[in-house]
């Protein structure tokens, strides 16, 4: 019995002493600065990134999203599902042991019996009892056990760095419809407000027109302005609830149970962020961890593939007695040692087939990994664009507004003076209208290119080198 213990001892040894997989090179060269300009930050950690808007209500959703999210929920549960298949892949690395215990009896109903039964005419009645222990072992020399255990280790990475994705996914769009809901409401008091200033305009037209100085035509283009702000006011209303409702989903609650407090856009931060270099995204990107973790376990899963066409050998102990007796079951063992080579040698072709879709398999999540890569800086050059071309356009906004606000107080009181006509009111009323509506949509566009921004570093996730095999 020493050969095939010493050849076990030796397979786990080998197995043991197995070094670390290398991590994938993508082949691919971080540039060495971001294109878009911006300005530099302090570092901070962006981990609950959520914080630094300013708002506690964002907090507070952001939490309710993490407890009631039904998509984060299956995301924690594929991750189970992987954890159990790792336990599932490693496990022929170690023997497999198996107990039995049988009890048989044979009776003859009628006759002599025959040579293979045991039961005759004089002992019509037979009772056998045995037990057993087994234990068997294939000897991982090609390394395809190994491979196969490490494929599902990185396969849990793999869906744990999903989960995050999912997760940074979920808060950024609870931030991002949270915001999208402060600014419809913005939106919805601008309307009433334009809407009481073209009803007093258009007060002011038909006090004229009843008194002889002003035209039908001018009585009417200012009721039709008035019709066109009155149908705005519930445009703006429908898209709140809308807002609300797609919020509430992203929480995992119906909208009857959702509670906003009426907080101002205005009140809403943006902070200031720090991008850092483009080689740091590598690993602060869960989506890229994850397309990382998925190239390596394909490339584990080529050596298991090729390990499959390869001879094995398996060990095999057994340990068992039997008697006639129960009681006499343990008094008669025997053990009996095995060892088996198998080797294939036709298969039409089905072995290397596998290894060929499993090399092309790795090819193919190595233009993904690397897809991922480039997509991942191109997001933070998006919203590092985005927020600097958005911070000069508010610069000159601001003004556009207070020159549109004091155009359309001149333009009334000059009006009713009767210093100007009606369409210079018109003019200076839709200006006003467009600059007050541009300038919550601006504000809007800022908070959401930080989101964007956030979600493009990782949202503060940072992947653990322990973690990786």
């Amino acid at each position: 019995m020493k050969a095939p213990l010493s050849l076990i001892a030796a397979s786990l040894l080998l197995v043991a002493c197995s070094g670390p997989a290398p991590r994938p090179d993508s082949g691919l060269q971080a540039p060495p600065a971001w294109h878009s300009p911006h300005t530099a930050a302090a570092q901070q950690d962006n981990r609950q990134w959520w914080t630094r808007f300013g708002s506690p209500e964002l907090e507070r959703l952001v939490e309710q999203a993490r407890l009631g999210s039904h998509d984060l929920a299956a995301a924690m549960a594929r991750v189970r599902q992987a954890q159990a298949s790792a336990v599932i892949a490693g496990a022929p690395l170690l023997p497999a042991v198996n107990g039995t215990f049988n009890a048989n009896r044979q009776k003859l109903m009628r006759g002599n019996g025959y040579s293979q039964l045991n039961a005759d005419s004089n002992n019509k009645a037979v009772d056998y009892f045995d037990a057993g222990l087994s234990a068997s072992y294939e000897i991982d020399f090609w390394g395809g056990k190994r491979a196969a255990r490490d494929s599902a280790l990185l396969g849990v990475q793999a869906s744990e760095f999903d989960q995050a994705t999912v997760e940074l996914t979920l808060l950024s769009g609870v931030a991002n419809s949270y915001a999208q809901v402060l600014s419809l409401r913005e939106q919805s008091r601008i309307a009433e407000l334009n809407l009481a200033n073209a009803q007093s305009v258009l007060r002011l037209v038909q006090t004229r027109y009843d008194s002889g100085s002003a035209t039908a035509l001018e009585l009417a283009q200012q009721k039709s302005l008035v019709a066109a702000q009155q149908r705005q006011v519930p445009l703006v209303r429908q898209q709140t609830e809308e807002a609300l409702i797609t919020l509430a989903a992203l929480l995992g609650r119906p909208v009857q149970s959702l509670t906003l407090s009426d907080q101002p856009l205005a009140r809403l931060n943006w902070p200031d962020i720090d991008a850092g270099v483009p080689s740091d995204l590598l690993a602060r990107r869960p989506d890229i961890a994850g397309a990382e973790a998925r190239l390596a376990a394909a490339r584990a899963d080529v050596k298991v593939a090729r390990a499959a066409m390869l001879p094995s050998v398996t060990l095999t102990a057994n340990l068992g007695s039997g008697a006639n007796q129960f009681d006499d079951v343990l008094r008669s063992p025997f053990y009996n040692l095995t060892a088996g080579l198998v080797a294939p040698i036709f298969n039409n072709g089905r072995l290397s087939a596998e290894r060929d879709r499993a090399t092309a398999r790795q090819q193919e999540l190595l233009e993904s990994y690397r897809a991922a890569i480039v997509n991942g800086f191109a997001d933070v050059e998006k919203a590092l664009n985005s927020i600097r071309g958005l911070d000069q356009q508010r610069q000159w906004q601001d003004e556009e507004l207070r020159q549109a606000q004091r155009a359309f107080e001149i333009s009334q009181s000059r009006y009713q003076a009767g210093a100007t006509d009606l369409l210079t009111v018109l003019e200076t009323q839709r200006t006003l209208y467009t600059a007050q509506d541009q300038n919550v949509q601006l504000r809007l566009s800022r908070v959401q290119s930080s989101i964007a921004l956030y979600k493009a570093l990782g949202g503060g996730w940072k992947t653990l080198e322990a973690k990786r095999l």
